[in-house]
């Protein structure tokens, strides 16, 4: 295990395991992502305990976590995500210490390896966060109000057209096949409906 004392190596594991864990953060219940960032977190905790360290940028690591936090749970997401990012980046690089206040990754491998994490986080959680609060493209309880045609005899159970697609209904009275409708409520994707006596 002597090639985890090498600082380049414990940086991109360190990398590894903080994208593997954000990655499981915002996109739960695979399982694959959790285990890889134990594993890779793990071996980066091994290389830390056993190599010189800043103080000050395990801090500013262990912080970037709350700007994180803040992405996920509030609006203003971009500038949460941008301050985590930049306080990942900073704090990865500078985690092993090195002589005089420079850091004792190589600094081409931190640059290089900084902006394709930095760009590819941006990207990647970005558009998982738009998606997870993202308002459904199809809004079930719009169809509360609207009306429809009885496409078979409704009752306990039967199908009605409502907003251009075949829904299944159920309703209090019975409703035979062709009588117009009107959503009066709905239970999961089984629409209420009685009759529309409106014309």
């Amino acid at each position: 295990m002597d090639f985890l004392l090498d600082p380049n190596i414990a940086y991109l594991i360190l990398l590894a395991g903080v994208f593997l864990g954000i990655l499981a953060v915002v996109t739960p219940g695979t399982g694959l992502f959790e285990v890889g960032a134990f594993f890779c977190l793990a071996l980066a905790g091994y290389a830390v305990y056993n190599l010189p360290i800043n103080l000050w940028a395990l801090v500013v690591l262990v912080a970037s976590v709350i700007p994180f936090v803040l992405a996920i749970r509030r609006t203003r997401r971009e500038l949460f995500l941008g301050l985590s990012i930049l306080g990942l980046v900073i704090g990865s690089i500078f985690l092993f210490s090195g002589n005089d206040w420079k850091p004792a990754v190589n600094p081409i491998l931190a640059l290089v390896s900084s902006v394709l994490y930095a760009g590819f986080l941006w990207f990647a959680i970005r558009k998982t966060l738009q998606a997870a609060h993202a308002r459904p493209s199809h809004d079930l309880a719009a169809l509360v109000g609207q009306t429809g045609e009885a496409k078979t005899r409704i009752h306990s159970e039967g199908s009605v057209q409502v907003a251009g697609e075949l829904w299944s209904a159920r309703s209090e009275k019975p409703i035979p096949n062709g009588s117009p409708i009107r959503v009066v409520g709905r239970e999961g994707f089984v629409l209420v409906v009685e009759k529309n006596t409106e014309n």
